[in-house]
């Protein structure tokens, strides 16, 4: 799986782990020179609360385009470590 996002490869991994329809890509599949880590949270009931990236590829910035559960309540923990993406960029 790629996450693409301005004609960039930003993430690519073979174990994406998908739930509820998004694909989680694991922390060291990222493109790090890519990431900026956000203040954005928000919350969900069953996963816990997110954090957030914006990515900026060549000049232009997708912001709180992917997120993360650093600490996820116990029904998500396999998606600890691990990174989505929306608003834009193409998972494919």
């Amino acid at each position: 799986m790629q996450a693409i996002w301005n004609d960039v490869v930003i993430a690519e991994s073979d174990n994406t782990v998908e739930v509820e329809g998004n694909h989680y890509f694991p922390f060291d599949s990222i493109k790090q020179e890519y990431f900026k880590k956000t203040e954005l949270t928000t919350m969900c009931g069953w996963k816990g609360m997110a954090n957030y990236y914006s990515v900026d590829v060549n000049g232009k910035v997708n912001k709180d385009c992917a997120w993360y559960y650093a600490e996820p309540n116990d029904a998500a923990s396999k998606i600890k470590g691990m990174v989505a993406f929306w608003n834009g960029v193409k998972v494919k």
